[in-house]
């Protein structure tokens, strides 16, 4: 992608978030994102096929960002001197859900977020069979990816509704109910 492409791919994101923050997804139309993000239509279609191309596009960003195997200093947080396990890494996974929850909760308000879910959980089954191998289990593989995966993904779904606890406070009482703790 040249250097246009990126910044029209960024205006793109930042105008549909901006009106994630002040309507759910299933209100917000192609028009007003081009609108918002001062593209014509066709530029918008040159780029994502559908809304729902876009919100996957800006899930993947996202989780692309979120779940990388380094973890390095943001704003909001640090955990690169922190000693990479399970824990850490989930921290920072719900720092930065916490740093977009302005626009996450617009996504999971509505149809949207099955969509947003169902990609979330599958990069949660990376992170969490990476985990499920350093350990013994008395039960399936299978079954224990799958709780923990869907444990973690409505963990965060409640938290977008009580965003008075912290990404630590989340991360703790996760893993008070995992075998990990």
């Amino acid at each position: 992608m040249d250097r246009r492409q990126k910044k029209t791919r960024a205006a793109v994101f930042h105008a549909f978030t901006s009106l994630l923050e002040k309507k759910s997804y299933s209100n917000i139309s192609v028009q007003e994102i081009i609108d918002a993000a001062n593209i014509g239509r066709s530029t918008f279609y040159s780029h994502f096929e559908t809304k729902d191309e876009l919100l996957k596009a800006l899930c993947t960003e996202i989780f692309e960002h979120v779940f990388s195997d380094e973890l390095t200093q943001e704003k909001t947080h640090d955990f690169s001197t922190e000693k990479k396990d399970i824990k850490a890494e989930i921290t920072h996974i719900l720092y930065h859900i916490k740093d977009s929850s302005s626009y996450i909760r617009g996504i999971l308000a509505c149809e949207s977020g099955e969509m947003f879910m169902r990609y979330f959980k599958a990069y949660l089954e990376k992170v969490f069979a990476n985990e499920l191998n350093k350990h013994k289990q008395d039960v399936p593989q299978e079954y224990m990816l799958n709780h923990m995966v869907c444990d973690f993904a409505e963990t965060v779904r409640w938290w977008m509704g009580h965003d008075h606890y912290s990404p630590e406070e989340i991360s703790r009482f996760f893993f008070s109910t995992t075998p990990f703790a």
